[in-house]
C-alpha cells in the first residue's frame, strides 16, 4: 500500500476550500479533500498534474 505525505496546498484558504497534495511517491501526484483525510484521494500521473495545473493558472 503507498503511503502518501500529504501537504496543505497553496491554494487552500485555510478555512473552507482545504485541498492537501502529496508528492512523495514517484510517479504519482495525489489529492484529498483535508476535511475527509479517511476519505477518497485522487491520483495523477505527474504530466497529468502539471497539464491540470497550467489550465487552474491561466
Amino acid at each position: 500500500m503507498t503511503t502518501f505525505d500529504f501537504r496543505k496546498s497553496s491554494y487552500s484558504n485555510g478555512t473552507q476550500e482545504c485541498v492537501e497534495v502529496a508528492t512523495n511517491v514517484p510517479g504519482a501526484v495525489a489529492i484529498r479533500d483535508s476535511k475527509k483525510p479517511d476519505g477518497p484521494i485522487l491520483q495523477f500521473t505527474p504530466a497529468a498534474w502539471a497539464a491540470f495545473h497550467a489550465k487552474l493558472i491561466k
